[in-house]
């Protein structure tokens, strides 16, 4: 775990962790009680939106890989670098981000399913549901009256997801 800023309380000098750095940063502009409830229905919908999408882009036939092609695709790396990541920042976080990935992946085959039968194709789906999640995003931020900027709005996509599951743990009792 990532020890980043020693802060100097009257009793002791403790660090604080790189995780709980990006959290306070993203609580900044997450304190208004609607747009709460609207990340915690947004943030969850990007993240399965975005991971649809790029699940969606065309993954080239690797002879190596024989009867286990149709088990990559661009996806995968997406799925294993904010693992990754988010292990680096916090094991328990990433171990329940990994869960909520493997049910998102879980989803998306169904819809690709739902496609072969006639259903919609999975790009479309992920890009509707990407653009109203994005727009509730700046609902939310409209009504907090501060919005992050652009860059940080962007480092937030990787930070959003666990700082919603970070409460849920909290809640329970677990450390993260």
């Amino acid at each position: 775990m990532n020890k980043a800023v020693t802060q100097n309380t009257p009793s002791s000098k403790t660090e604080k962790r790189q995780v709980d750095i990006y959290f306070d940063k993203y609580a900044e502009s997450h304190q208004n009680p609607n747009n709460k409830i609207i990340h915690w229905i947004c943030v969850p919908l990007i993240v399965f939106s975005l991971l649809g999408l790029v699940w969606s882009i065309p993954f080239p036939y690797l002879k190596f890989l024989g009867q286990y092609n149709g088990f990559f695709n661009w996806a995968s790396f997406l799925i294993a670098f904010s693992v990754y990541y988010y292990y680096k920042l916090s094991p328990v976080l990433s171990y329940l981000m990994f869960f909520l990935l493997f049910v998102f992946t879980y989803a998306l085959t169904g819809l690709e399913q739902w496609h072969k039968t006639g259903g919609p194709a999975l790009w479309q789906i992920s890009l509707a549901i990407f653009v109203l999640s994005w727009i509730g995003q700046f609902i939310g931020h409209k009504i907090e009256g501060k919005k992050p900027s652009f860059l940080d709005d962007l480092k937030f996509l990787l930070i959003g997801p666990i700082w919603l599951l970070h409460f849920i743990l909290k809640r329970v009792g677990i450390k993260y």
